[in-house]
């Protein structure tokens, strides 16, 4: 399942187009001695602020997490832009933020949308006039239900987790030839989930605090690639551990760590004349009651935008449909999971569209892509060419009209599959994959 023969790319060149967020010093806590000046006052936890963000360096509203004095240089804060992903939290010297003042006291700051709280992709809220219609715009767009809405369960177990991991603990990691700033807390162990920077073997994705005990590793490994591509969590229970430890740096609300038996990975590689490096992969259940055909998804930073990720989702489809039967990915989908999940789904459909004459029903679209009605019926809607009459969904669309939206996707990179070359047995139980 490798992925081309790309030449390595120089080091430094590497390294710049790693970066996912901020130059080095905005990124490292223990850097930020490095400013010449010193918040006047000491600001409390969930205090709002304007603050110089790293990434745009744009000012913005910002919510203090949490703060910490480093080196007697003053405090720094743990802050979250309260327009913005999580992914994009960082340290910030107290020089660069601003507590808000409130004009004439006729507004009151606590209006402004805390950390944790729901905003759309544009940056702002989004005000939905009934319940009925946010519900038809979360089911959409699959967003996950704000706290207050859970069960009373659920709401103590979502702020547990937010709790928990509101601060990201490990800030860089160096894999192979790229340098990553990281995304989200991951729960590695003592004494490695307290470092600023992990360095991570790409081939046995085993992680260490210091570059010279992975060079000693490496000049150990012999293993150049992963131990199959597709890998089963219940006989490569370390390397998977390992591989879901990673993926939660870049994945906000990714549970499983540990547990991996019931699960299968499928690595998505890169080769070259050193080996074969990941670049992503996906995961499923070896056996799931609700059909779904992918649990967690990931490309890293330096390799996204190469159209890995529609192939991942591609593949996994390609495997559903070798099971005879449609998938659907497990809920709730990131917000970079569902961009790359309606970009297929809508290039799926259209093409499946545009190669029949005959006017296709929902069910024989599921059928051919390995889509879920549901999922079909979602994508239909989203691109208004279908319509609900008399108790039935109709489609709504001509050649032209298909034409169109394709056209719309042309710039996208895409990676085909060879359904030829895919020789795959679906799992069964006490019989291993067959690839």
């Amino acid at each position: 399942m490798a992925a081309g023969h790309p030449a390595p790319p120089q080091q430094q060149e590497a390294r710049a187009a790693a970066r996912t967020l901020a130059p080095r010093s905005q990124s490292l806590p223990a850097q930020q001695q490095n400013t010449h000046s010193s918040s006047k006052e000491d600001l409390e936890l969930g205090t709002k602020v304007l603050c110089e963000a790293s990434f745009d360096n744009g000012k913005h509203i910002a919510e203090v997490v949490h703060k910490q004095e480093f080196n007697g240089s003053g405090p720094s804060y743990y802050v979250h832009y309260v327009e913005f992903d999580k992914r994009l939290d960082e340290w910030v010297h107290g020089s660069k933020v601003t507590r808000l003042a409130v004009a004439g006291g006729a507004q009151s700051l606590t209006s402004l949308p805390s950390f944790g709280s729901d905003v759309n992709g544009s940056g702002g809220l989004e005000v939905l006039k009934t319940r009925r219609q946010k519900r038809a715009h979360d089911e959409m767009n699959h967003i996950a239900p704000a706290v207050d809405d859970l069960a009373p369960l659920d709401q103590h177990l979502e702020k547990e987790h937010q709790e928990k991991t509101k601060v990201k603990n490990i800030q860089v990691i160096e894999m192979g030839q790229f340098e990553m700033d990281t995304w989200y807390y991951s729960p590695y162990p003592e004494p490695y989930s307290q470092q600023n920077k992990l360095y991570i073997c790409e081939f046995t994705l085993k992680y260490f605090a210091k570059e010279k005990t992975l060079l000693r590793h490496m000049a150990k490994n012999t293993l150049k690639h992963p131990p199959v591509f597709e890998v089963d969590g219940s006989k490569h229970k370390i390397y998977c551990q390992n591989l879901c430890l990673l993926a939660k740096l870049f994945l906000d609300h990714k549970t499983l760590y540990y547990d991996v038996d019931p699960f299968l990975f499928y690595v998505l590689c890169e080769r070259d004349d050193e080996g074969f490096h990941v670049v992503g992969y996906f995961s499923k259940e070896k056996h799931s009651s609700e059909n779904y055909n992918l649990a967690c998804i990931l490309t890293l930073p330096p390799h996204q935008r190469k159209g890995y990720g529609r192939f991942l989702i591609a593949f996994s489809y390609e495997l559903s449909r070798k099971e005879g039967r449609s998938g659907t990915p497990e809920r709730p989908l990131s917000d970079l999971g569902m961009v790359s999940y309606r970009s297929y789904w809508t290039r799926a459909i259209l093409e499946a569209l545009r190669g029949n004459r005959h006017l296709m029903s929902v069910r024989e679209i599921s059928d051919e892509t390995g889509i879920r009605t549901d999922d079909v019926i979602k994508t239909m809607d989203f691109l208004h060419l279908i319509r609900y009459w008399k108790g039935d969904h109709i489609l709504c669309v001509g050649p032209k009209v298909i034409q169109e939206h394709l056209d719309n996707l042309a710039h996208q990179k895409t990676i085909f599959i060879d359904t030829f070359r895919l020789h795959w047995t679906p799992y069964t139980s006490g019989q291993p994959p067959k690839k």
